[in-house]
């Protein structure tokens, strides 16, 4: 029994045990009476009163309580209340109300087992700026692979062949025209990288900001229908025109006299000859292949990223991790879309003219020279594709994040 004493509990409070015994009461933030936590001190309470129920409170072997005292506020120093007295004729203090409450386990936290916050969004304008720098490094260390991937693919084999192979494309490139001649139009898909990246990175942010759960998540379905339109935006807007001038320039430096004399050049002599049009040349192809690219790099990076983090979406990732999920995303967009490369690439080159229709050179492609042309030139691509992936996710990530602490957009 609570100790009903009128002097103010001069004897400490006591509680019933099993066996009858009685145990002083714990003090305060200790355990006691049966692993019980006790946050506050028991006061007694008014005179001719008991505890809570008419009883002592008995000892719990089972799962452990918290025992709080819910009272008034404490009266002043002087007051009746504190000295232990009751004021003539007032009715008599209320009894201390004991609450029960479930104590935290040992070793667990009710951190832990809170959900995981709202996932951080990220600014299209944020993305626009960490995609094109990510474009223009990127693209300034894998342009020699472009340029042998390209070269091989223009290598007919309706005419004799000049490359019997990698290693030998690049043999006969630097005994005529040295090192550099390996980025030899490099100035043309420089100018397109940036806003190339740019116009994917902020477009995939915007729509998947739209398409996200309550939490702030990305399935991976999702994820492929904004890479999806990341790509098809890329490829109208900046992959197309600037991929047929890049294409232009490699057939033309392959030619016995070439007739561009540099990239603004060339455009202007494009135009002049062509117009507008020549330089959209392929762009159906290139809509295809830009699009299917980029849903299925977006698709995989989404789908290893909420594996990696799992319930938590605001998971740090290493750049490691990072360029390594890059990589395995860009080694599956070139097996899912490569003869729509080599189908993009012809419709491209000077020699577009033979095709009447996208669909007209991949028939020719295929009455000619069969289904293995389609992957021509797929091992230096799945190299530059690999580490072009990897670097760019890798540059963007951490610009992204950089932004983050200097651009408050929150």
């Amino acid at each position: 029994m609570l100790n009903t004493g009128t002097e103010g509990c001069k004897e400490p409070c006591t509680a019933a045990g099993q066996d009858g015994e009685t145990q002083a009461a714990p003090k305060e933030g200790e355990r006691g009476w049966g692993n019980m936590r006790v946050f506050q001190q028991f006061r007694p309470v008014a005179p001719g009163q008991v505890g809570p129920g008419g009883r002592g409170l008995r000892r719990t072997r089972r799962r452990p309580w918290s025992v709080q005292s819910a009272r008034p506020p404490a009266a002043g120093p002087g007051s009746p209340e504190r000295r232990g007295e009751s004021q003539p004729g007032a009715p008599p203090p209320p009894p201390a109300i004991m609450v029960l409450a479930p104590a935290p386990l040992p070793g667990r936290s009710l951190a832990a087992a809170a959900p995981a916050g709202k996932a951080k969004l990220t600014h299209p304008g944020k993305a626009i700026l960490a995609g094109g720098l990510a474009g223009g490094i990127e693209i300034c260390i894998t342009f020699p692979t472009e340029y042998v991937k390209t070269q091989l693919q223009l290598d007919e084999k309706a005419n004799p062949p000049r490359y019997r192979g990698i290693g030998d494309c690049v043999k006969q490139t630097v005994r005529s025209h040295g090192v550099l001649g390996l980025y030899r139009g490099l100035s043309s898909l420089l100018y397109g990288s940036i806003p190339k990246a740019a116009v994917r990175f902020g477009m995939f942010e915007f729509l998947s900001n739209q398409m996200r759960d309550a939490q702030g998540r990305l399935d991976s379905t999702r994820g492929l229908l904004c890479g999806l339109g990341a790509g098809v935006a890329e490829a109208v807007v900046v992959v197309c025109p600037m991929e047929t001038i890049k294409v232009k320039f490699i057939h033309d430096q392959c030619s016995p006299n070439p007739k561009y004399r540099g990239f603004f050049h060339g455009v202007r002599e494009i135009i002049r000859e062509q117009g507008l049009k020549g330089t959209y040349q392929g762009l159906t192809a290139t809509v295809l292949k830009q699009g299917s690219n980029q849903a299925i790099r977006f698709f995989v990076m989404t789908s290893l990223r909420n594996w990696y983090r799992g319930d938590d979406p605001n998971k740090p990732m290493n750049p490691v991790v990072t360029g390594a999920f890059g990589a395995i995303a860009g080694a599956a967009s070139v097996f899912g879309n490569t003869p729509l490369d080599v189908i993009k690439t012809r419709m491209q080159g000077l020699e577009a003219h033979k095709y009447k229709s996208t669909w007209d050179c991949g028939y020719q492609i295929m009455k000619h020279e069969g289904l293995k042309a389609f992957y021509k030139g797929t091992v230096p691509r799945l190299g530059r594709v690999c580490l072009d992936v990897a670097i760019v996710f890798i540059i963007y990530d951490e610009v992204v994040k950089l932004l983050n602490k200097v651009w408050k957009t929150d």
